[in-house]
């Protein structure tokens, strides 16, 4: 029996700073299941959450022809902080064909590698494996936007695919833990 993603909550640890409804970044369209969690990197080194989420807000007010739709639910700053632009009920524009039934967590990195600071690789497992108990995922449901779509996102996750393999491992071992 699939869980209903309105009744999971937003942890106390996240901080929450909604995208305003709209046509480019928050759709309001509900979730019925999420059957997957989709990584992200950003994309755009050095940047911080705040700016990412404040460029997914700034797409509301796009004009001409060139539009485009993209957010996250969660993205997670350079110092392990994270900032929810959309609800976990809530579908996001990230990850093209699973964006109806997964939560997508961007991740910001200081330089073109990719490669995450290890506070926001922990605190990426940490929120991993909170949805995970919350929707009950398994690791393996814990996907790169590259298994998805072939991106190369997150980058250091595709340049080094047994270091994805350690990720689930450590979210495995998270969920024992939030399990106890």
């Amino acid at each position: 029996e699939p869980v209903n993603p309105s009744s999971v909550e937003t942890p106390e640890w996240v901080t929450q700073d909604l995208l305003t409804l709209n046509d480019y970044s928050r759709p309001g369209t509900k979730l019925s299941e999420i059957n997957g969690i989709v990584v992200h990197y950003v994309g755009n080194p050095g940047t911080t959450a705040r700016q990412n989420r404040n460029y997914f807000e700034g797409l509301k007010d796009q004009t001409g022809s060139n539009r485009i739709s993209v957010s996250s639910n969660f993205i997670i700053g350079m110092d392990g902080e994270i900032i929810q632009c959309v609800p976990i009920d809530e579908m996001a524009y990230a990850s093209n064909t699973r964006n109806s039934d997964t939560v997508s967590i961007e991740c910001c990195h200081p330089d073109e590698t990719g490669k995450f600071y290890d506070s926001t690789y922990q605190t990426l497992v940490n929120l991993c494996a909170y949805l995970c108990v919350e929707f009950d995922l398994k690791p393996d449901d814990v996907i790169r936007h590259y298994d998805v779509t072939g991106k190369i996102c997150p980058k250091y996750f595709v340049d080094y695919p047994e270091k994805w393999e350690d990720f689930h491992k450590d979210v495995k071992k998270a969920i024992k833990i939030l399990k106890k």
